[in-house]
């Protein structure tokens, strides 16, 4: 069959991708990946929550340009909106995998579309709501903008002299901008200020 969908499984124990590889290798739809050509989805059966789960789709999602589904026993907010940022377009509790339900979010996924159980699509909404109501809080005034012009050149590399001398400041105006900044969010320098507007979509 020449439409079946090549799917490269990778989990943080063997005994995890050797039961999805069990629930895959029998069906016609599927051919498993075995390094002849590229995968067109990658399958990672993780807990994210844990630095070696988290590292394991972080590597998935570099090493090609496959799709990424995600299988996962637990969720927390802040690691569903690493599993976007890492980007997860299928999300499947582990509980509920079975053969039919994994093949079907496969080729929902290898169309170009995404998937997620309601629950999380409930949570993921309220996400982006309160990202966009952060979002709309700083860009409201000349300083906020300020704020963000300061941390893109931050983020380029630039030091306090080049971008006071970019955006036409003083050395003082743009130390200040930053200290405000910081102090706002609870941050503990430069780097995690940078680390912070990234993660939320600021710059």
């Amino acid at each position: 069959m020449t439409d079946r969908i090549t799917v490269q499984v990778c989990a943080d124990d063997p005994l995890s991708e050797a039961g999805v590889i069990a629930l895959l290798r029998p069906r016609p739809e599927i051919r498993l990946y075995d390094g002849a050509d590229d995968p067109a989805v990658t399958v990672v059966a993780a807990d994210i929550s844990d630095p070696a789960g988290y590292q394991l789709l972080r590597t998935a999602q570099h090493s090609g340009s496959s799709r990424l589904v995600l299988l996962v026993s637990r969720l927390q907010d802040h690691q569903l909106s690493l599993a976007a940022e890492c980007g997860a377009a299928g999300i499947m509790w582990r509980a509920s995998v079975d053969s039919d339900r994994l093949v079907r979010m496969i080729q929902t996924v290898a169309t170009g579309d995404g998937h997620l159980p309601p629950d999380l699509q409930t949570r993921l909404l309220h996400l982006l709501g309160q990202l966009h109501g952060m979002k709309q809080g700083l860009g409201i005034g000349h300083v906020a903008e300020r704020e963000i012009d300061v941390l893109r050149l931050v983020a380029e590399g630039y030091d306090t002299p080049e971008i006071a001398l970019n955006l036409s400041f003083s050395e003082r105006t743009i130390k200040n901008v930053l200290h405000a900044f910081i102090t706002r969010h609870h941050l503990r320098n430069r780097s995690h200020a940078v680390a912070f507007a990234l993660r939320k979509g600021l710059i």
